[in-house]
């Protein structure tokens, strides 16, 4: 069902991820220009994240028909398959947005996708069947859909439930995303009608060299309302210790939309990860993808985990720091498990762990 109205005006929000969830959403990944080795390994690394997420809550891995029989078979009976067309996997993005309201129930708002900036700097084309993703999950998910002209990805905005948003001036103001680009002022405006978002807070950037432009889960995520983690190096000769420091100042005399002044934990990034030679030649390079090159950065930041109920979902990159950032977010979130996950081949495909699963909310009452 197309809903005519707004969230806003029916009195609907959008959630935190650290509310109840009840599912997740996942999309297996096989294009051979972005993913190396025709897919093979990183089909090995979703699988791996959908079983652990499987372990907490119930998990839906979204295939095309030519991979059904393959993705069927390299998953547990604990994981439902179904077959839904894509372009690639980048759930979180390219899924829709979920609103709740005070009596619990849920309802699907659908932006529109254009793989992070069209065909002025997008990363792949055509993109037709994945902007058709959040649609046709709210119909399988029997939600019914706010539709927004609008471009905006899932991975663009981190929001406290309680009427705060933060993101990147870079990638939802970008000109790519939508033609000449959105002014402060309509950003905000969709963020108030589509999310019931009552403020907004501008980051200048994200994580250094993200070919989204910089999404804002490679900076933060929101441990409750008023308290973040943020991306964090030492290392002032890294670009990005300039921007996490710019992100701090900016935060750190910020209130949000209930007047709370930030409480800030600084997430360490590993050591510098790039493409490998091997890596870099083992994708097909096909007119259309984004080329992968030997050399390029990586987007390896501890901030973009998964929330579950029971767990925190945390990406790992086989470096020292993983057990010091484990710590942290144990020490975060004492009544959820931290549970680590090998996130270097996903990096590989551009995004990480929390790019690639959607979250779906809990305690509704249908809603229809």
């Amino acid at each position: 069902m197309r809903l005519a109205e707004t969230p806003a005006q029916d009195g609907f929000h959008m959630p935190g991820e650290f509310e109840d969830q009840a599912a997740s959403y996942m999309i297996w990944p096989e294009r051979p220009d972005n993913w190396r080795e025709g897919g093979k390994p990183a089909q090995k690394a979703f699988a791996r994240l959908a079983e652990t997420i499987a372990q907490f809550e119930p998990v839906t891995m979204l295939v095309n028909q030519d991979q059904y029989n393959h993705a069927r078979a390299s998953l547990s009976p604990a994981v439902r398959v179904v077959e839904m067309s894509s372009n690639d996997s980048w759930m979180k993005d390219c899924g829709p947005f979920y609103v709740v309201n005070d009596a619990g129930d849920i309802r699907a708002v659908d932006f529109q996708f254009n793989a992070w900036g069209g065909l002025l700097d997008g990363l792949y084309f055509p993109w037709d069947k994945d902007n058709q993703i959040g649609k046709k999950v709210a119909d399988l998910q029997e939600f019914p859909v706010y539709e927004v002209a609008a471009v905006l990805e899932g991975c663009a905005i981190h929001v406290d439930g309680q009427g705060t948003l933060i993101a990147t001036e870079s990638v939802v103001l970008s000109e790519g995303r939508n033609p000449g680009g959105l002014t402060k002022a309509d950003a905000e405006k969709i963020f108030h009608d589509y999310l019931g978002v009552t403020k907004t807070i501008w980051l200048p950037e994200g994580y250094f060299m993200d070919e989204t432009n910089g999404d804002i889960d490679n900076m933060l995520n929101f441990v409750a309302p008023g308290e973040v983690v943020l991306t964090w190096t030492d290392d002032t000769s890294d670009p990005q210790a300039e921007i996490s420091e710019d992100a701090y100042e900016r935060l750190a005399v910020a209130t949000d939309a209930r007047g709370r002044h930030f409480k800030i934990h600084k997430l360490q990034t590993p050591r510098v990860l790039t493409l490998s030679e091997a890596e870099a030649n083992g994708v097909d390079p096909i007119n259309g993808m984004l080329p992968r090159v030997a050399g390029q950065r990586l987007t390896a930041s501890y901030v973009s985990y998964i929330t579950t109920n029971q767990a925190i979902l945390m990406p790992i990159f086989d470096d020292p720091q993983d057990a010091v950032a484990h710590e942290q977010l144990a020490a975060l979130y004492p009544t959820r498990q931290v549970v680590d996950v090998p996130a270097t081949e996903i990096l590989t495909g551009g995004g990480n762990i929390h790019t690639i699963a959607a979250g779906v909310p809990g305690h509704h009452t249908g809603g229809k």
